[in-house]
């Protein structure tokens, strides 16, 4: 398995359930979810690309 995918993956799955949560009434623990998902799809993009 490439390095990076994992990270790439679950940061996708967190970036999605954050984006569902923006329409809850925590919208501010929304906003952290969302972010982390993607720092976590930002990382495992700079690993896939690098580890080419």
């Amino acid at each position: 398995m490439r390095e990076g995918l994992i990270p790439a993956v679950l940061g996708t799955v967190v970036t999605a359930s954050g984006a569902t949560l923006l329409r809850s009434k925590y919208k501010l623990a929304a906003t952290g979810i969302l972010g982390f998902g993607l720092a976590h799809v930002i990382l495992g993009a700079i690993d896939l690309v690098e580890h080419r």
